[in-house]
């Protein structure tokens, strides 16, 4: 038996959440083991903690420590407007942004014929009820510019069609960027959604 075989286990589970490799991995351990007292005990009392309250919203899917998350439970929040996310990052970077008032529906991905996943894997469904009950009149689609991303979209879109006003994020070039750096998926939708200036 190693000597270092618990730290070797927490390697590789670090190893396993996404932007972290064995390398960054490693790196963190270190660090967390080096600073035990001011960064692994608390790190390690908060992680129990979340793992114990953590749950989904019963309403959008979003993240927190209640049955309704904070931003449903907002009434100011209540103003017709449903922005349709895949997932929680997506949601938060949504809220990071700032101009969003309305609430959130997290899918928790997309349409994927290869990998099975139809609207029954997702909350599509739970969106449709949604729009039925709570008096909404505008779906924002901000789903990724991905072929599952727009399959997704095009089957919402179908979904609701004269229910609600439907409107997706506009898409082209990135605030700052240059038209030289862009690839022509990206020149091709900034040249169809052009507007007057």
């Amino acid at each position: 038996m190693s000597p270092t075989r618990d730290i070797e286990a927490l390697i590789e589970l670090m190893a396993r959440l996404p932007g972290l490799g064995p390398r960054s991995a490693r790196r963190a351990v270190l660090q967390l083991v080096r600073k035990r007292d001011l960064l692994m005990a608390p790190l390690a009392a908060q992680l129990l903690k979340v793992a114990e309250t953590a749950r989904e919203c019963a309403l959008c899917g979003n993240v927190g420590t209640t049955e309704i998350c904070h931003i449903c439970a907002d009434e100011r929040r209540a103003n017709g407007e449903i922005c349709v996310v895949e997932d929680v990052a997506d949601l938060w970077a949504m809220e990071r942004a700032g101009v969003f008032k309305g609430r959130y529906h997290v899918l928790g991905g997309t349409l994927s014929a290869l990998d099975q996943i139809g609207p029954e894997q997702l909350r599509i469904p739970a969106l449709v009820a949604r729009v039925a009950d709570e008096g909404v009149t505008e779906v924002i689609l901000a789903l990724n510019a991905t072929i599952d991303g727009q399959t997704t979209a095009h089957y919402i879109a179908d979904q609701l069609e004269g229910r609600v006003r439907l409107t997706s994020l506009a898409q082209g070039v990135p605030v700052g960027g240059e038209l030289d750096y862009l690839d022509d998926g990206t020149i091709s939708a900034a040249l169809s959604a052009r507007k007057d200036i």
